[in-house]
């Protein structure tokens, strides 16, 4: 088999995965939610690491990593769906990671149908690393950065950068509020905090069940300021976006 150097540089670089879209990963109009999208994109991105040989002990982590308490904490995440799969779909999962400034990680995907090659759904990420022990960010040793780097791909972003405000809600400013929602201990990961995806049902708990029926999720941006334990109380808040101002 011939490959040119694209397809070369794409099987060192790129990993791909395929799954069917299961009957418990759908909701009542039988298409995939957007947490299922989001954990394909997680489970794809963790089986780049094994798959290259340098899964660690953690979550992600790289043995040098997990020699220094180390794990990665997603710190922006941005989505945008063109058309969710539906139940018994196959869905093909590209992904590829590069560096972000001197201390961060950038990895993205693209999720295709697998029978007509459509795109389906895209993702960027933004990830930075946390010591496990003090719950402290930290920089990126340099013996991680030799470890890691060999494994980038250098290529423009999926989704262009949003660079819109995301307005700080609170009580006072919010026209849904949806209180006292606590973890449960399934929502905790490996690395003991609750795992990114879950935000997402809870920041849609207090749009209103209206908006719910009756429209998509086509594009969000999320930025994770601090993790999430399960002893936390949290709210969860809702305002039109046409109804904010400056």
């Amino acid at each position: 088999m011939h490959l040119d150097w694209v397809d070369w540089l794409k099987a060192i670089f790129l990993y791909r995965q395929t799954y069917v879209i299961r009957s418990y990963e759908v909701g009542a109009d039988k298409t995939a939610s957007i947490e299922t999208l989001m954990n394909l994109l997680q489970e794809t991105a963790l089986n780049h690491v094994w798959a290259v040989g340098l899964a660690g002990d953690g979550f992600g982590a790289t043995h040098e990593m997990s020699r220094r308490n180390l794990i990665w904490v997603v710190a922006r995440m941005q989505a945008q769906v063109d058309r969710y799969p539906s139940w018994c779909d196959v869905v093909e999962v590209d992904t590829w990671a590069t560096a972000s400034g001197k201390n961060g990680m950038k990895r993205d995907w693209l999720v295709r149908d697998y029978k007509s090659g459509r795109i389906l759904a895209r993702a960027t990420s933004t990830w930075v690393m946390m010591n496990i022990e003090t719950r402290r960010l930290s920089k990126i040793p340099e013996a991680v950065k030799e470890e890691i780097q060999p494994y980038f791909f250098e290529r423009p972003c999926v989704v262009a950068h949003d660079t819109k405000k995301l307005y700080k809600l609170d009580e006072s400013t919010a026209q849904y509020i949806k209180s006292e929602l606590t973890p449960k201990r399934s929502d905790l990961d490996v690395n003991q905090h609750v795992n990114n995806v879950k935000y997402i049902g809870w920041i849609l708990e207090s749009v209103p069940l209206h908006i719910l029926e009756h429209n998509e999720l086509v594009n969000m941006t999320l930025e994770y300021k601090r993790e999430c334990g399960q002893t936390h109380v949290l709210q969860s808040l809702t305002h039109l976006q046409s109804e904010l101002t400056e």
